[in-house]
């Protein structure tokens, strides 16, 4: 197998704060895995990391055998990653369907002049970027909604829109920060369901970080779990839940 993500030995600063220790793993081409820990774990800090937010202190990043240490933010889409964030980050003041057709709009060209008289290729460009985010709005079941301004939509859909933005920029790697938060138990079953489902139609490898023990277990088959900045523990899910240092990092007592 491939990896697509290679994490060698990272480390972060902030001022006198190692938040990221010395971590090290990597994601083969169609994995889906879970990153997990409690807070202030340094989980989101990793993503932040692989897509260029923060500098590397030390370390590298490889994806797909291209050392990407040095990362602009702008960058990473380009690469083929692409994430959610664990604070929503909608335009919400535009409609669910416009939300999904911005990160389309990469895919697809036309000239400024085209843009601002609405001639040449604008209209049947247009047509197709609104067809192609359509249909990802229906893969999050977001379709009877894509009139509606984003910031009216309930919490749990708002997650599922962020989702189907990043599904719009076509990724190999998708990031997904704590995509369950906010979501009752009933909330997350779905989005379990709509994780795989993605997950295998798109042959993407998935990053998930999750507080819901439940959602990463039941989907993940490769967990690795962080404490203050460091792996303390990786491998399939039926390992880590018994793993000594993850209930002692859960728990915050020895457990026998």
């Amino acid at each position: 197998m491939t990896a697509i993500l290679e994490l060698d030995n990272l480390n972060k600063f902030f001022g006198g704060v190692h938040a990221v220790r010395d971590v090290s793993f990597s994601l083969e081409k169609g994995e889906l895995a879970g990153l997990i820990g409690p807070n202030g774990a340094g989980k989101t800090t990793i993503f932040n990391l692989i897509t260029g937010v923060y500098p590397l202190d030390s370390g590298h990043i490889v994806s797909n055998g291209k050392e990407i240490n040095g990362l602009r933010t702008c960058d990473a889409v380009g690469l083929g990653i692409a994430r959610t964030f664990q604070n929503l980050r909608l335009f919400k003041g535009s409609t669910v369907l416009e939300n999904v057709m911005t990160a389309g709009q990469r895919h697809h060209r036309y000239s400024f002049l085209e843009a601002a008289t609405h001639l040449g290729r604008w209209k049947k460009t247009e047509k197709t970027i609104r067809d192609e985010a359509m249909e990802y709005l229906e893969k999050v079941n977001l379709a009877k909604d894509a009139d509606r301004m984003a910031g009216t939509l309930p919490y749990g859909h708002q997650r599922r829109l962020e989702i189907a933005r990043a599904l719009a920029l076509r990724p190999e790697l998708l990031l997904l920060d704590e995509p369950a938060a906010g979501m009752n138990p009933e909330e997350v079953q779905a989005l379990n369901g709509l994780i795989v489902g993605i997950h295998k139609e798109f042959d993407l490898t998935i990053l998930v970080i999750e507080h819901h023990m439940e959602l990463v277990m039941e989907i993940c088959p490769h967990v690795v779990c962080l404490n203050f900045g460091a792996v303390i523990a990786e491998g399939p899910p039926e390992e880590i839940q018994g793993n000594p240092e993850v209930l002692k990092a859960y728990l915050g007592e020895e457990v026998e």
